[in-house]
């Protein structure tokens, strides 16, 4: 789902009785381990500052109930773990066999993975939404498990707006533009509007402006990148960096640096996420904010619908009972329910949603899914394509030509 949805590691204590490395260099390779059917080695993602204590409570609580089972985490940034990947899978030694990333197809359709069914328990694939579950498969085969889900809509500091003159939130992208550039007006250092096209996520923000235009990154099972709606939405965005209505240097600046810049008041408008909610509160509860739909080139409201995903090597076949036995754990109503709850954002299972019915993010955010498009994380291409969508598009900012980018990642993605 970087989907961020992401923040800083911090230090947390080591609970009694878990075996953890965290460490950028790896796992270690230990061949030992490796060859060990109940050691697990766990790949994931920082989302926030409290992932890594979520996990650690969730590892250690599962271990006391099955102390044969030794689960070994390791946690990367977002802007780092894609990199990561790529260094663990040239060794069956150093591949984790369980991972928490974006896209899986391509592992799918190299035939890495374990179908979903052999790694959790049936119950657990009965309560996973089915929408969810299908942009999980191919070809009618599960091969990920669903993590959670978040949605982007529009954050708008409404002091500024009304410091600005502006009545209410832009529905258009010309709208976007004209109260960016009354609130880029009231200066102070302040800038209108927060447009992330650093490496970090680019194609998130990206997807935002060329799903409003129309746009798709699929058509069947052909990524579509370079399609006349994908250079509308592209273009219309390289027009709003062009405008100075942007934090400096857009094409370099990930999104935690613009969410903590709105946060501090210093923009006017982002797009955020569901655990924007609880990052306002933690880090400035006294900004006086609101959200609305995202900003599109008609109006009509669309917004981007983002699916992380757990999923499983079977390298040798042997630790798929292992897998299985602590994934079911995961999954189950209790401890699934506060991991998300924690992150803030929306579960993608059943009982999971009836346990968060009163959630404030679940609340505001759930109904944001009937006008989400979501990446084609099922096409196995598209793992290139988003690799080359993070490292081209922030150049449109530094002068670029948006068709030529384009071309550039459909090249990357075929």
């Amino acid at each position: 789902m970087k989907r961020p949805l992401r923040g800083a590691l911090s230090s947390m204590a080591l609970l009694t009785g878990l075996v953890l490395t965290v460490s950028s260099c790896g796992f270690g390779g230990n061949k030992t381990d490796d060859s060990d059917p109940n050691h697990l080695t766990f790949l994931a993602p920082v989302y926030s500052d409290g992932t890594k204590g979520a996990w650690d409570a969730i590892i250690a609580d599962f271990q006391k109930a099955n102390p044969d089972i030794h689960v070994e985490l390791q946690m990367e940034s977002w802007d780092s773990i894609n990199d990561v990947v790529r260094t663990k899978l040239q060794s069956k030694s150093t591949t984790p066999d369980i991972l928490n990333i974006d896209a899986y197809s391509t592992f799918a359709t190299d035939g890495q993975l374990y179908p979903a069914t052999e790694i959790v328990d049936a119950a657990v694939i009965a309560d996973i939404q089915p929408g969810f579950a299908r942009n999980a498969s191919i070809d009618g085969t599960q091969w990920a498990l669903p993590l959670f889900a978040s949605t982007r809509t529009l954050f708008y500091n409404t002091e500024l707006f009304a410091k600005a003159g502006i009545a209410s939130p832009p529905k258009t992208w010309s709208e976007l533009t004209d109260d960016a550039k009354k609130i880029q007006a009231l200066g102070g250092g302040v800038s209108g509007y927060g447009l992330p096209l650093g490496s970090e996520e680019a194609q998130g923000e990206t997807s935002i402006w060329t799903f409003g235009a129309g746009g798709n990154w699929s058509d069947g099972g052909k990524i579509t990148v370079d399609s006349p709606a994908n250079l509308e939405g592209v273009q219309a965005m390289k027009a709003i960096a062009e405008a100075g209505v942007t934090q400096a240097n857009p094409g370099a600046t990930n999104r935690a640096d613009v969410l903590n810049a709105f946060y501090q008041g210093k923009i006017g408008m982002i797009e955020g996420l569901p655990p924007t909610i609880s990052q306002i509160a933690a880090k400035n509860p006294g900004l006086k904010y609101a959200t609305a739909p995202s900003p599109t080139k008609t109006g009509d409201p669309v917004t981007l619908g983002v699916a992380d995903h757990l999923m499983a090597f079977k390298k040798d076949g042997a630790k798929a009972a292992a897998v299985k036995k602590f994934l079911s754990y995961f999954y189950s109503a209790a401890v699934y329910a506060k991991f998300v709850s924690g992150e803030h954002f929306i579960p993608i299972t059943e009982s999971a949603a009836k346990a968060l019915a009163d959630d404030p993010v679940t609340k505001a955010f759930a109904a944001t899914l009937p006008v989400a498009k979501f990446y084609p994380s099922n096409n196995p291409k598209w793992g290139a394509a988003q690799g080359a969508i993070k490292q081209q598009m922030g150049t449109i900012a530094q002068g670029s030509d948006p068709a030529a980018v384009l071309a550039k990642i459909q090249q990357a993605a075929n």
